[in-house]
């Protein structure tokens, strides 16, 4: 059985900080238009790499979360329905001036809000698609607990990924996840969107070192593939404060390139997963090496 660890970052861990040019000219746009970005709130370890090749993931809907997951470093509170309508609009205008080839849109968990957040959601990406038509879009929403009505809006905006994290296998969510958020209303979300649209991609991630065992993890990948997921993400979980969960084991390297090759063996179209992987790493260059598998496969290569 595995035991608690110090929490002592192993030599693979170590990150450089940001230093490239485009990272300080995005950072000073977004807070000139009062935008927010999952990059920072969630204090994402690739933040630099990621602005540096011209991907950015935008939080839309505040910096304030409803709901309490154990692992996650974005503030909690209650919003109080607090929305700025012009968002979908300043998010596109950031966009157009930082011209970026990807964008991933996430945001806040909203149980405040009577649609919770799905329909500024879907209005965004809308946006997006007017104002950058050769934009690669990938949405990583909340569970909208699951609700097919709810769902359905920001399917019908047409991004190219729809994404939602499954975080963490089903024996640790209760523990790791706020209570509102379930493993089988996660599966039930991504099942929702191919039944709607069968040619959407879908994909989920699962952090590492939280004292899940391998059979666990490999029953996760299956119960993903049931429900139609086609990309599956692996990182380590990093304690953000001494408030939240503690880091059970620090996965090396080698046992993440394993998980890779065992998905992609499993059939997942393509597999991301290091220590510093988070759910949008490098989302761009795997989507496009992703359909180019689609397309040689298709051609019989």
């Amino acid at each position: 059985m595995q035991t608690e660890i110090q929490n002592r970052k192993p030599e693979w861990l170590k990150i450089r900080p940001p230093s490239h040019e485009n990272y300080f000219e995005i950072k000073k746009l977004l807070r000139s238009l009062n935008l927010y970005t999952v990059c920072e709130e969630a204090r994402c370890p690739n933040i630099g790499e990621c602005w540096a090749g011209g991907t950015a993931t935008f939080m839309l809907l505040g910096d304030v979360c409803t709901r309490g997951c154990k692992f996650c470093a974005i503030k909690t509170g209650n919003p109080r329905g607090v929305v700025d309508k012009d968002e979908p609009q300043k998010v596109a205008q950031a966009i157009g001036q930082l011209k970026l080839k990807y964008v991933v849109i996430t945001s806040v968990d909203r149980d405040d809000m009577s649609d919770h957040g799905s329909g500024h959601f879907a209005e965004t990406v809308s946006n997006l698609r007017i104002v950058a038509p050769d934009l690669k879009i990938e949405v990583l929403t909340p569970d909208f607990l699951a609700n097919p009505a709810w769902i359905s809006k920001i399917v019908n905006a047409k991004p190219h990924v729809f994404a939602h994290n499954i975080e963490t296998v089903e024996r640790l969510t209760p523990k790791v996840r706020d209570p509102r958020a379930k493993y089988v209303q996660s599966l039930r979300v991504l099942k929702i969107v191919k039944e709607f649209d069968a040619s959407m991609y879908t994909k989920s991630s699962l952090m590492l070192g939280l004292g899940e065992t391998d059979d666990e993890i490999k029953k996760t990948l299956e119960d993903l593939q049931e429900v139609g997921c086609d990309v599956v993400t692996f990182g380590q979980y990093l304690q953000p404060t001494k408030r939240h969960l503690k880091v059970i084991e620090f996965v090396r390297p080698e046992k993440f390139e394993y998980w890779r090759e065992y998905s992609e063996k499993m059939g997942f179209l393509y597999v991301a997963s290091g220590a510093m992987v988070r759910s949008s790493y490098r989302a761009a260059e795997y989507f496009e090496a992703g359909t180019t598998r689609i397309g040689e496969i298709k051609n019989g290569n």
